[in-house]
């Protein structure tokens, strides 16, 4: 292959396998790449919602510290090269398609032994651990593509810090409907001896899986709190508005298989460049993890963590495309993300105007984001997002009538830009795009075109 174009054509291709859980076939990807992910350092990262917000977050203030810190996320929003940055920069075109032509040559030997051709996610993983082998980076942020036991990413064996974000019903076709059962698949990226960062649960459910797994493999873990935020505000640096808080790293934050323990006590002052007021979960998981790493020996100095999350961007979580109107794309999409997309909208966007655009995936919990949402609007649109698992944008139409009178279905993402730009009319007037990260850059390109 010698372009992205090939590149493209080969990964569609193989993507209409779909998606297969389970390590055998990516243990045997590897082995024909020379297990090259052995020699890296990993934070990897799983959970519902939030997971790629604290990837950026702790790449970011990694990078502030002056690691050489690879980061792999999944989906691409935007750019398929925004999967695979090494110290924020994005593969280039001629790296990407050299890394995939080596994968690819990896694949066709495993075909040729008689073995399954690996899915596009083992593919595009397996091309995440040979572009940071070959930067040589320091420590990788790694995402979950789905679950955790099963997934791809969850080949290596000894990260440095396990992360859990916030947990709840999620790709329940592949993951169960049970939240128990979800748990513990996530939580199947906690591997003997390591440090553990989670989410403080509101289930108790969640609680119990997470610290039981903590004490079947001996890790030590330590909770993330928004209840350790105070002082919340918003303040603005130039053009800029930011969250501004102040965290407190202190006692009572970790509980272990082995011990009990407690991060030294002090308070630190932050300033987020990321709104919404679940990025405050997010940062403060961000925060354990950069302190459960200061533990092991890394240099993370605090001001590594306040210049890191200053310095954080991440597209498609309440990022605003335009100001007059306000349009905001956020990748809010199941009932978790939904209620704090919701809270975020109670606190700053009361008595506005909010028209809605909605696009989702059939196996998200999307009735229950409906009803949460719903209420908060003055409009709803409905689209397809361009996807192979989307729900028909007439069929969400039907299920968001039952807790709304004003909804329309449009046939394409553009006709709905431009029917929300039609409806939306004075200052305080939103255009708010969530439910699936899958059709925003097509929004974003829509907007272009109309303004």
């Amino acid at each position: 292959m010698q372009t992205e174009t090939e590149v493209a054509a080969y990964l569609q291709e193989i993507a209409k396998s779909g998606s297969i859980l389970g390590l055998e076939s990516m243990q045997g990807l590897m082995e024909e790449l020379g297990n090259v992910h052995r020699y890296l350092k990993y934070v990897h990262v799983a959970g519902t919602n939030g997971k790629g917000s604290v990837c950026a977050m702790v790449a970011s203030i990694l990078q502030q510290a002056g690691v050489r810190v690879g980061k792999y996320t999944s989906p691409a929003v935007f750019d398929r090269m925004e999967q695979y940055q090494v110290n924020g920069r994005n593969i280039t075109e001629g790296e990407f398609v050299r890394v995939i032509s080596e994968v690819k040559a990896a694949c066709d030997c495993m075909v040729a032994k008689g073995r399954m051709q690996p899915t596009v996610f083992e593919v595009e993983t397996a091309a995440a651990f040979l572009y940071f082998y070959q930067q040589k980076c320091q420590v990788v942020v790694l995402e979950t593509g789905m679950g955790g036991t099963g997934d791809a990413t969850n080949i290596i064996e000894s990260p440095l810090v396990s992360v859990l974000t916030s947990i709840s019903m999620d790709h329940m076709n592949f993951l169960g409907n049970d939240l128990r059962q979800i748990a513990r698949i996530k939580a199947g990226i906690i591997k003997e001896g390591c440090r553990v960062v989670a989410v403080r649960p509101g289930q108790e459910a969640v609680r119990r899986v997470i610290e039981d797994t903590c004490c079947q493999k001996h890790a030590l873990l330590a909770y993330s709190s928004v209840q350790e935020v105070s002082h919340l505000r918003y303040c603005r640096n130039g053009e800029e508005m930011r969250q501004c808080f102040r965290y407190h790293c202190g006692a009572g934050q970790r509980t272990g298989s082995v011990q009990e323990g407690c991060f030294p006590e002090n308070y630190m002052e932050i300033e987020l460049s990321m709104m919404g007021d679940y990025q405050i979960e997010n940062a403060a998981c961000a925060i354990q993890t950069a302190k459960a790493l200061q533990d092991l020996g890394l240099t993370v100095p605090d001001e590594a963590i306040r210049a890191g999350l200053m310095q954080t961007r991440w597209e498609g979580r309440f990022s605003v495309l335009c100001g007059n109107p306000l349009v905001v794309m956020d990748g809010a999409h199941n009932a978790d993300a939904a209620k704090k997309l919701g809270e975020t909208l109670k606190r700053g966007f009361t008595n506005w105007q909010i028209i809605y655009i909605i696009g989702v995936l059939a196996d998200k919990e999307h009735e229950e984001m409906l009803r949460i949402m719903l209420p908060l609007a003055q409009k709803v649109l409905t689209v397809t997002p361009g996807n192979s698992r989307a729900m028909d944008g007439q069929v969400l139409a039907e299920e968001a009538r039952k807790y709304h009178e004003h909804v329309s279905a449009c046939p394409t993402v553009k006709e709905a830009v431009q029917k929300a730009l039609s409806v939306a009319d004075g200052e305080k007037s939103m255009v708010l795009a969530f439910g699936s990260l899958s059709y925003l850059r097509e929004l974003r390109e829509a907007l272009k075109e109309i303004l």
